[in-house]
């Protein structure tokens, strides 16, 4: 039976509750709006809207689960990560204070394979020839994964900001991405017409190919942690719309830690999409964000190298499973 404490965390209401084995795992209540807002003091930059949460109703199970998973991690050989000390460097350094075992970041893992391996759905390479005929960083392209989800009323103030912003768009809308929908049927007769031939729809889109294509200046993403790092590795600039889990984790980590993209804090409003876009694609800022990007993706690079962590993380884990 867990022993539950009353307390505060981030200035924030919080129930702790010690199970047998000594963990200790903190569930919020009553929050606020205003209390959304604030910061994480024991993990910055998060805010406590950025902390990932689980809904259930057996709360013991719960605790079991994680606690069961936190020991057999300690208790296991080691662990490989899919992230660069070049990138984490400090998280890292944490997360080996509380798993004193083997660590091997050797990521990012997609660079170990073709870019075709990774796809879920059929890949549409019209989308290449499409960018083939676009300026240089001058199209942004849009894709929330293979899970997240929206209403028709999100999906359409999306795409009126994407027309309004007058900038060229490939945008990735898989069958099911709108609840009730099949596919393109909340859009507007004519939509497409409207936008000039600026912008560009499929289904599934080779992430990839497109993220490395030069045609492309930005990348309007879910966050999950696979497309933030294939984004970091091409030095595309990202707009943030996370929708659960590590994601706003990740997504506050682009907007505030690394600064290397922009996060929507407020709903997807078609004023604020237009004016988010184009801050990315034309103004200034954009510009700081790209340049901040394109350095960490010399870093990012340079990890893979001989020399580099990922490559010496790589060549220590091999000796390590050989050893046994």
């Amino acid at each position: 039976m867990a022993k539950r404490e009353r307390g505060s965390w981030g200035g924030v209401e919080t129930t702790r509750s010690r199970s047998q084995d000594g963990l200790t795992v903190t569930t919020m209540s009553n929050i606020g709006d205003s209390q959304l807002e604030s910061p994480v003091l024991e993990l910055p930059p998060l805010k406590v809207k950025d902390l990932p949460t689980i809904s259930t109703r057996n709360h013991e199970v719960f605790y079991k689960l994680i606690g069961s998973m936190v020991k057999e991690t300690k208790a296991s050989s080691g662990i490989i990560w899919n992230s660069m000390e070049d990138l984490e460097q400090s998280t890292l350094a944490t997360v080996r204070q509380v798993f004193p075992v083997p660590s091997f970041p050797i990521g990012p893992f997609h660079n170990y394979f073709p870019a075709s391996s990774s796809s879920l759905l059929a890949q549409d390479k019209s989308s290449i020839s499409w960018l083939d005929t676009r300026p240089p960083k001058s199209v942004l392209y849009v894709s929330f994964g293979s899970i997240a989800s929206m209403d028709e009323a999100e999906f359409l103030e999306m795409a009126w900001g994407l027309a309004n912003s007058a900038q060229p768009f490939l945008w990735v809308v898989r069958p099911g991405l709108v609840r009730g929908s099949k596919w393109l049927e909340p859009l507007p007769s004519g939509f497409m017409e409207t936008n000039g031939g600026r912008g560009y729809i499929v289904k599934w889109a080779p992430q990839q190919e497109v993220l490395a294509h030069p045609a492309t200046g930005g990348f309007w993403t879910h966050n999950g942690w696979n497309s933030t790092l294939e984004s970091i590795c091409e030095g595309v600039p990202m707009i943030c719309s996370p929708c659960f889990g590590d994601q706003m984790v990740n997504a506050r980590y682009v907007s505030n830690a690394w600064r290397i993209g922009l996060q929507f804090e407020s709903g997807m409003e078609r004023g604020v999409v237009e004016k988010a876009i184009r801050r990315l694609m034309v103004e200034k800022e954009g510009e700081e964000e790209r340049e901040r990007i394109l350095c960490l993706k010399e870093k990012v690079g340079f990890c893979l190298k001989q020399g580099g962590s990922s490559h010496h993380y790589l060549e220590s884990l091999i000796s390590y499973i050989l050893s046994f």
